[in-house]
């Protein structure tokens, strides 16, 4: 028999959210899983909250390292979108993500790395702060939607769609004129792969062109 460790106590527990949700997982039903008593985890995690902070931290290191030598805004862009391919098959791990009261260790060195990227490729400190509050939940692979209709309600009848179109015509035209990928959705609302890539690109050029005519707060 495999000797119980905190790596394998953190990888049982990832497969166990990914399989049944984050709200499936306890303490117990992790030590079944791992065929030992439940005492048997706190000596690798001293409670729910530490096992979702080391889930965080085995989640956020399966994103891929920067490729030395890369154009910084290839290097952001690449690891942003392994960031989001590493939440869609984790679906769960956003809103932990979310609910943590600081960042965890692994997080932290990502969010280093991400700086050290955008520094080396030329941006100031000023302006790299700036960037990083711009891109916000973003870099962790997701982000926070205007309009999420992830909640679960029932869809309108035919008679109240038309009543809700014609008091807010303009929201109306808008949910109208594109279709997402449900299947690509992180969170819901519109957060599909077309409009989080469509943003991301906005801010990397924004990024370039402010970097470019040598950009400061101060200078506003």
């Amino acid at each position: 028999m495999t000797r119980l460790n905190r790596e394998r106590v953190l990888r049982a527990a990832v497969a166990l959210a990914d399989e049944g949700g984050i709200e499936s997982l306890s303490m117990r039903r992790l030590a079944q899983e791992l065929d030992v008593v439940p005492m048997a985890l706190y000596k690798h995690v001293a409670n729910k909250e530490q096992l979702l902070d080391g889930m965080v931290d085995a989640v956020v290191r399966e994103i891929e390292l920067p490729q030395p030598g890369s154009d910084w805004r290839d290097a952001v862009r690449r690891r942003v979108l392994s960031a989001r391919t590493v939440l869609l098959r984790h679906r769960w791990a956003y809103r932990v993500i979310e609910s943590r009261t600081g960042p965890t260790p692994a997080v932290l060195e990502y969010l280093d790395s991400m700086i050290g990227v955008f520094r080396d490729g030329g941006l100031s400190a000023d302006l790299t702060h700036h960037a990083m509050h711009a891109l916000g939940s973003r870099v962790l692979g997701f982000s926070q939607e205007l309009f999420d209709t992830s909640g679960g309600a029932a869809a309108p009848d035919a008679g109240a769609a038309d009543t809700m179109a014609e008091r807010y015509p303009r929201i109306a035209e808008l949910a109208g004129a594109a279709a997402h990928d449900g299947g690509s959705v992180v969170g819901g609302g519109c957060d599909d792969r077309f409009e989080f890539e469509f943003a991301l690109d906005l801010l990397l050029d924004g990024f370039e062109r402010l970097r470019a005519r040598g950009w400061t707060s101060a200078a506003g």
